[in-house]
């Protein structure tokens, strides 16, 4: 894993890079987002170091609070660095305002591309995300002011993107569905002029009992799928080879975060996301459904744009 979230940042103005960790405690229903940003500006000046991090707890308001910037100075020892905030391979600790976070991070499973891997290796789209631990395992504490929040094997994931930017819009799923079963999701329309007035293309990969659908190339499969993102609920249904695939995601308003994020050229955009989202999904061969799933409470969600 530790070469998949390694910086692809060398140098370049005009790059947005992202580590995220998003998970669901079982036992306390606490949800948490993660979300490591370097940023380096289209105009050339240097690059930095900053993000968020956010709380969603039952029956209360979420809380979210930022952290940097700092100037980006890499670290071989961590992937991400900014002040008391920091990343390694098994290790996630930092403080933001009065939000604080040590978890250490356990398993992961094979890495999920839900970009084609020719994406991520030769950066020739606009962006590409990869989720080098699809379904990983933390433990740990989430400080809440005075308030100490126990996590113990909470699933989640740690992702990975590299980009020139936000999309235009976008929407984007992390689904824990039990047994090594995950299914992860992207639908978006990306910002550069010649793209945006294309539908939002939606590029996933679900894994059922260790087979990837689909099995080939995302982008060439996502033909054959349909977004329709809004709040607080949206969609994404079509065909997978030779299966159809319907995943309906609801984003609570009360239990959903709007933030707002910068593009490298000062630009800024906004992004809802909830850690507590709940989805269903159903997976049917020629009319006949063969698996379904209920997530409740436990779904990670984001639309934005």
């Amino acid at each position: 894993m530790s070469d998949l979230m390694a910086s692809r940042w060398r140098g370049q103005p005009g790059r947005l890079e992202v580590w995220y960790t998003t998970l669901t405690d079982p036992a306390t229903g606490t949800g948490f987002w993660l979300h490591h940003e370097l940023m380096a500006p289209t105009d050339g000046s240097p690059a930095y170091a900053h993000g968020l991090a956010a709380v969603f707890r039952s029956r209360s308001e979420p809380v979210h609070r930022r952290f940097g910037p700092v100037e980006w100075a890499p670290d071989p020892a961590k992937t991400f660095k900014a002040g008391p905030v920091e990343v390694t391979k098994t290790h996630l600790a930092g403080v933001a305002e009065d939000l604080a976070w040590d978890l250490r991070m356990h398993g992961g499973g094979a890495p999920l591309f839900t970009f084609p891997t020719w994406a991520w290796r030769r950066e020739i789209l606009p962006a590409a995300q990869i989720v080098p631990a699809p379904v990983a395992h933390y433990t740990g504490i989430i400080t809440v002011g005075k308030k100490e929040i126990a996590i113990d094997q909470a699933p989640g994931a740690t992702a990975h993107i590299y980009r020139r930017g936000n999309a235009k819009r976008w929407a984007w799923l992390h689904a824990d569905l039990g047994n090594g079963d995950v299914l992860e999701v992207v639908a978006a329309v990306a910002s550069a002029p010649f793209m945006r007035g294309l539908r939002p293309l939606p590029l996933l990969k679900l894994r059922l009992d260790g087979e990837e659908h689909p099995n080939g190339d995302t982008l060439l499969a996502a033909r054959r799928l349909r977004a329709d993102i809004s709040l607080p609920t949206w969609r994404i249904h079509g065909r997978i080879g030779d299966h159809e695939l319907d995943v309906v995601v609801t984003q609570p308003p009360g239990q959903t975060v709007t933030v707002p994020l910068l593009n490298p050229d000062g630009s800024r955009t906004l992004c809802h996301n909830s850690e507590t989202a709940t989805a269903d999904i159903t997976w049917a061969k020629r009319g006949r459904t063969e698996r379904t799933w209920h997530i409740a409470d436990s779904a990670h969600a984001e639309v934005g744009g």
